[in-house]
């Protein structure tokens, strides 16, 4: 009981940490747990294709580092972020509610988290304690931080004159760049070859970078969508946070 509540904890807060930073005009609860319920179910398509294509991956290249590239960046990286953008895309970018940059933000961040607490629970049932401590600081949050810079981009995309497809593509592009270098120097870490000749402080360290920077980025771009978000909706005589949107 008390690792399924450390699995599902990080994922949780995280969530309800942007639903309630979406003050100036929040979204629906009923989007927001059926985003994060769509996030769930993400993860069985990318699961599925893991399992078809990775075997056939390992028949096609060599043991070594360019093969544990592939895995990361073209296997596990691009179904997982490809499997939450089309969850995004179809559902929430098409709600008439989605009424500005941030939401794309916080829709995203909800199905984010939702593949998140999926994959979480699974790895630390199996692997226990000090698997749940290490994912609750650095691979969920990935995730979310992941999940910010597509969002971030959704956010453009709905309300560009000048196409939506670019910006989606940037988001996703972006998204799967930065979950699959994280993933790049974890998987080397697990390679015994790779292991002779690099030391696997060095590895975690790169992991660590990697999530630091996306990190940053996602925080600054956060902080633009919530600036802008509060300048539309104060600027519309609505001096105080609004939770107009909350109980439709």
């Amino acid at each position: 009981m008390i690792l399924f509540a450390l699995s599902v904890a990080p994922g949780i807060a995280i969530s309800l940490y942007f639903f309630f930073r979406d003050e100036y005009n929040r979204e629906p609860r009923k989007h927001i747990l059926f985003c994060f319920f769509l996030g769930i179910l993400a993860a069985i398509p990318a699961a599925f294709f893991q399992w078809l294509i990775l075997p056939v991956v390992d028949r096609m290249f060599a043991p070594g580092a360019g093969l544990i590239a592939v895995k990361a960046f073209f296997i596990v990286a691009l179904s997982e972020e490809w499997c939450k953008y089309i969850m995004v895309r179809y559902y929430a970018f098409r709600q008439p509610e989605f009424d500005e940059p941030f939401d794309g933000i916080v829709y995203t961040v909800m199905v984010g988290m939702g593949f998140a607490t999926i994959e979480n629970i699974g790895y630390v049932m199996q692997h226990g304690l000090a698997t749940a401590i290490l994912r609750m600081f650095l691979s969920v949050p990935a995730h979310a931080a992941f999940a910010i810079l597509m969002g971030y981009y959704v956010g453009h995309a709905k309300f560009n004159p000048k196409g939506t497809f670019p910006d989606l593509m940037k988001g996703l592009w972006l998204a799967v760049f930065f979950h699959g270098l994280f993933d790049f120097f974890l998987f080397l870490r697990d390679h015994e070859m790779i292991q002779k000749h690099v030391s696997d402080i060095f590895l975690f360290a790169g992991a660590l970078v990697t999530f630091i920077i996306s990190l940053f980025l996602s925080r600054r771009a956060t902080r633009e969508h919530i600036a802008h978000s509060r300048e539309k909706w104060t600027g519309d005589d609505r001096s105080q946070p609004s939770s107009s949107k909350t109980n439709a």
